[in-house]
């Protein structure tokens, strides 16, 4: 029945990988699963008939879904199925898109569509990795046009040893989770988060796993020589080069006047007219070329930035290629959030919010990984004024959650354990002002905010972008790249890190591939970068973290019971931990492992909550005072409660310094009194004392 059927073996990084296709999905345009390990992935490409009309760009999507039928779970929603997709799904979407859509045609506009779905999940084995190298397999052996095959690999650094595609056990230990795509000659993509990794060992880890790529590629160029189907033709979209001639010729000059400035709002204003002089001339002499004018606009501005740069080193606003845009650093403007601080670059700007809260308020994740909570947490928003724009606000697009994601990945190996500094930690940068290089500026903004918060980071973090011009052989980086730079350029380097090396790194191409001398330089020309940042801007904003965390942020203090004594303290039906929280405005939450993390806005509170607690799970000192509840009176005293279920009698004779004729003259129900713990005898009942209670605190006041 399935004539068509092919299997494929090989090893990658040490494991076994095999490859099934024409077996199911026929209908596709190309279609395979890829098994490594016992992780599965199945993934199928689609193309349009037809271009689709009215667009200047090529409308590809990538969608990485996650099934939790995968890793044999049952979705925790409502609905019980897979809702919209998680931010590491988007994530996991946007790394394979980055190094497959520099492939594409420039001037093809059918869309494609490529869908992976993980079917199974090894710990061991990434199906982001098998994901990426699945939807190489399915391009390459589709008809759709595709300068490829690439793959990806991942790479940790174990205990000083670089590992390709490390499994569960060296993911816990590794200091590096880098990934890296390339075809047989190029890098097209890298992502990396890491502890302070220097440099050169940086630039070792990619060049080990190219090498290894390369053994993939030509692997999947055999499956392609042998079933590929031929290439389709398509309709090219590529623009009036006669047209583009004469409008380049006629309107050059106006051009180079309105983009020689360094403020983008008085850019737009000199651009506008000229652009709407030439649709004023040329939409009327030719309907057919109409469509086409906003992309030969496009195409004689980006002709000009980039002869500036290869033939003058000329930058639109006039900086040197090594020189950063003005720079400042601010914190503590908004007066009740736990931390504030603000970065802008230029015409750039973003304001990060740092909020603390109880380790409870941990995320919780319903994923295909191992992870399901996440204690730090760093959102990115986009908002349409921080362009001049008018849109409505509809949430966090693929955009904002991949520049979230990638400063959640610089600051994260700076953030302190829970042991540490037993706080859920959330960041929120607010886009203010965008005019290139937003995503770094929230690194720099989040580690000011962090900062101001009170969080003892083990160090800050800056983040910087470098930016790529080619011609042949010919290529020069500049480094901090505005928008327009960004926009007709080739290469934009982010890279986030402390004084001792990198924490996060993110590439986007728009070129076939980049080389390791390439990438040399922009590690140069970002480290150099960071470090300014770091030592001449955001450490004279505020040198170091906060002694203490502000007084509106909670308070948290931590101790560890004995796990048998869960249950004392959580009481039957919750009744004595939500009677503590109530009595002292305090949050408790408990830990399988016994650790206790109480919060509370003012310390005091959350030390009278430690207080109970630890007296409920220790048994009472002899000599100790307490403060206690009366709950019963007999005529021979008062029955005290000192902490949750441990009571002790106060006899009649030990409740004032005086004779006592009724228990009701002294004390009522209800009332809090302290008392002080004098015997506890053989049959564990306590007897407390509230007249030699109030003469040691009497004594201990003279004494100070």
């Amino acid at each position: 029945m399935f004539e068509n059927y092919k299997t494929f073996e090989t090893t990658y990084a040490g494991r076994k990988l095999w490859v099934e296709t024409g077996k199911t999905c026929m209908l596709s345009n190309g279609s395979c699963w890829v098994h490594y390990g016992e992780t599965v992935v199945m993934a199928n490409v689609t193309a349009s008939a037809k271009p689709r009309e009215g667009i200047d760009f090529f409308p590809l999507s990538v969608d990485f879904e996650e099934k939790l039928y995968a890793v044999g779970r049952i979705p925790g929603s409502f609905l019980k199925r897979e809702g919209k997709p998680s931010d590491k799904a988007i994530l996991a979407s946007r790394m394979v898109d980055r190094p497959i859509r520099p492939l594409f045609p420039k001037d093809m506009r059918n869309d494609v569509s490529v869908v992976m779905t993980v079917l199974s999940v090894d710990p061991d084995c990434s199906p982001e990795i098998a994901g990426m190298i699945a939807t190489s397999i399915a391009l390459s052996i589709s008809d759709i046009p595709w300068n490829g095959p690439i793959a990806g690999i991942s790479v940790g650094y174990c205990n000083d040893k670089i590992v390709l595609n490390p499994g569960l056990e060296d993911r816990a230990i590794s200091r590096l989770n880098l990934t890296v795509a390339g075809t047989a000659e190029k890098i097209v993509m890298i992502e990396a988060g890491a502890d302070q990794i220097p440099d050169d060992i940086m630039l070792e880890a990619i060049a080990e796993g190219h090498e290894e790529i390369k053994k993939m590629v030509s692997f999947i160029e055999s499956i392609k020589n042998e079933i590929g189907k031929e290439k389709f033709t398509f309709e090219s979209m590529e623009v009036d080069h006669d047209l583009f001639e004469k409008i380049k010729d006629e309107y050059i000059d106006q051009f180079k006047y309105a983009l020689d400035t360094d403020d983008k709002n008085v850019r737009e204003a000199r651009l506008k007219p000229i652009t709407d002089a030439i649709h004023e001339a040329y939409d009327n002499e030719d309907k057919s070329n109409a469509g086409l004018l906003d992309e030969i606009i496009y195409k004689v501005q980006k002709v000009i930035v980039r002869r500036w740069l290869l033939d003058e080193g000329k930058r639109v606003d006039g900086r040197r290629l090594d020189e950063i845009r003005p720079l400042a650093a601010e914190v503590a403007l908004v007066p009740r959030v736990h931390g504030s601080g603000l970065f802008t670059r230029g015409q750039t700007q973003v304001l990060t919010i740092a909020t603390l809260g109880p380790v409870s308020d941990a995320q919780l994740l319903d994923g295909i990984d191992e992870h399901d909570t996440k204690r730090y947490m760093h959102q990115y928003n986009f908002p349409s004024y921080s362009v001049g724009e008018t849109r409505p606000s509809r949430g966090p697009g693929r955009r904002e959650i991949g520049h979230g994601a990638l400063a959640e990945k610089a600051l994260e190996p700076v953030i302190p354990s829970t042991e540490e500094f037993p706080y859920a930690l959330r960041l929120v940068s607010e886009v203010l002002s965008s005019n290139g290089s937003t995503s770094q500026a929230s690194i720099c903004g989040s580690t000011l905010a962090l900062m101001d918060a009170g969080v003892p980071i083990k160090a800050p973090v800056a983040g910087i972008s470098c930016g790529l011009i080619t011609e042949g052989d010919r290529w020069m980086t500049m480094v901090d790249i505005q928008g327009l730079e960004d926009f007709y350029g080739d290469m934009d380097f982010k890279v986030g890190g402390t004084h001792n090396g990198i924490t996060a790194i993110q590439v986007d191409i728009k070129i076939d591939g980049l080389t390791l001398d390439i990438i040399k330089e922009a590690f140069e020309v970002t480290r150099k970068g960071r470090l300014y940042i770091l030592d001449d801007i955001m450490l004279k904003a505020i040198p170091a973290s906060r002694e203490e965390v502000g007084k509106y942020a909670p308070k948290m203090l931590t101790i560890k019971i004995d796990t048998d004594k869960i249950r004392d303290v959580i009481g039957s039906g919750g009744k004595v931990i939500q009677k503590i929280c109530a009595d002292c405005n305090a949050k408790v939450d408990i830990e399988e492992d016994g650790s206790v993390f109480v919060s509370a806005i003012d310390i005091a509170d959350a030390k009278k909550a430690i207080r109970i607690i630890e007296t409920i799970v220790n048994d009472p000192e002899v000599g100790a005072i307490y403060k206690g509840t009366v709950t019963r009176l007999m005529s021979f005293g008062a029955f005290v409660e000192i902490a949750p279920g441990k009571e002790g009698l106060v006899h009649i004779s030990k409740l004032d310094d005086k004779r006592v004729e009724k228990v009701e003259d002294i004390v009522s129900e209800g009332d809090e009194i302290v008392v002080k713990v004098v015997e506890i005898d053989s049959q564990g009942r306590i007897n407390l004392s509230r007249k030699d209670a109030i003469a040691d605190l009497k004594a201990k006041a003279e004494n100070n």
